[in-house]
């Protein structure tokens, strides 16, 4: 059997598992001109042909600056498609990554990865596109995981689908479930004119690292291969701390809880409805307008009381925007919401330092914010038909 229909049948799967592509969809295919790429976009191709949906692709290929960048062949190829490959200037990234290169010649992959996700994000956004695909595959994901957990100390992996609010561009993996083998099979079955990656670096990274030493796993352990991939979407079994952390206040009876499970969000909601919805008369659409994703969210509990809540969010590297904070209308008077925020604030700060955290606060509520060292910044301003204040705090250990 061809290759290329297992990749489609993994496609199919990813699709109706994650929701990857909609009707009327316009995606911009990122072509590296390596193995992985010229696969998704041939399939995709194919995939449209019998997909219950109608969608458009626009192959486009970044130029990083790379002395050896010659897309011609990958060009005549993406014709035989019957579409235009699309050559973005990006040639501004090379030299920055040069420039921080590191110990050995090699050059950081994580700049290089930001970069590019920031410059094919412009090109779509010119385009009229509003989702980017790329070819990460199976092993891509696995191999992330082991990863994040060898040198950085935390169980992640990208996602099959990603929204990126402030681009409002959607991140799609078509490939997130087709092995690496099956992309080397339709690569060489179908006798694509694969690239020869210009990056330096290329074999020599922590990730190739990992690599082998999953290989070395599958060989002792075969069934490993496929437990792995399952485990990253088997969240029924999901079992990990992270659930039951309460992060204890010193000298009180309060703590701060992430908010993780479902339980916790429905905790949160119904705290918010009762301030927000109920006490100020805040519309709902206004409250729970879609901002919550990719924000951290937290609980406030005394003892085993949930009280209040807290929301914030890395808008840059050093800056951390909280909103949403609110008590029940019972617990307010206490002190409880201020050691909460200062709890949050030193917590924050012995993880990354300095920092400037911002705020909109209600008109009423200035002086509370104050006595944190806070300082109002600018002229008032409507937010949900309430009078607010922007409030700066500049902080470091």
């Amino acid at each position: 059997m061809r290759a290329i229909r297992k990749v489609l049948a993994s496609i199919r799967n990813a699709d109706l598992r994650f929701s990857l592509i909609n009707q009327g969809d316009k995606i911009v295919v990122g072509v590296s001109g390596g193995k992985d790429s010229l696969v998704l976009l041939y399939a995709l191709n194919l995939y449209r042909k019998f997909a219950q949906c109608d969608f458009e692709i626009i192959p486009v290929m970044l130029d990083l600056g790379f002395a050896s960048f010659d897309p011609s062949a990958i060009q005549e190829y993406v014709r035989t498609l019957g579409m235009e490959l699309v050559i973005a200037d990006a040639s501004t990234v090379y030299p920055i990554l040069a420039k921080h290169t590191k110990e050995g010649g090699h050059l950081p992959c994580s700049i290089c990865s930001r970069m590019k996700k920031a410059a094919i994000n412009k090109v779509a956004k010119g385009l009229g596109a509003k989702k980017v695909a790329f070819a990460h595959h199976a092993e891509d994901a696995i191999e992330t995981l082991f990863m994040n957990e060898l040198y950085g100390g935390r169980i992640a992996t990208f996602a099959p689908k990603m929204h990126l609010q402030k681009a409002d561009i959607d991140f799609i993996r078509p490939l997130i479930l087709c092995r690496e083998s099956e992309i080397e099979k339709t690569a060489r079955e179908e006798k694509f004119p694969v690239m020869k990656s210009p990056c330096p670096s290329d074999g020599f990274t922590t990730r190739e690292d990992v690599k082998n030493l999953l290989a070395g796993i599958y060989k002792k352990y075969p069934d490993a291969k496929e437990n792995f991939l399952t485990m990253l979407y088997n969240y029924e079994q999901e079992d990990l701390w992270g659930k039951e952390i309460f992060y204890k206040i010193e000298g009180s009876d309060l703590s701060l809880k992430p908010v993780l499970s479902k339980e916790d969000a429905l905790i949160m909601a119904k705290i918010r409805t009762d301030v927000f919805l109920i006490e100020q008369s805040i519309p709902p659409q206004d409250e729970f307008d879609g901002s919550d994703e990719g924000q951290e969210h937290l609980l406030i509990y005394k003892d085993q009381t949930p009280i209040g809540a807290i929301r914030y969010t890395f808008d840059e590297e050093r800056l951390i925007h909280l909103s949403r904070i609110c008590t029940l209308k019972q617990y307010r008077g206490f002190g409880y919401t201020k050691k909460a925020l200062s709890f949050l604030i030193e917590m924050l700060l012995a993880k990354t330092n300095p920092l400037i955290f911002t705020l909109g606060a209600q008109v009423q509520a200035l002086g509370f914010y104050e006595k944190l060292g806070f300082k109002k910044v600018g002229d008032v301003y409507l937010d949900a038909n309430i009078p607010h204040f922007k409030m700066v705090l500049k902080r470091d250990k």
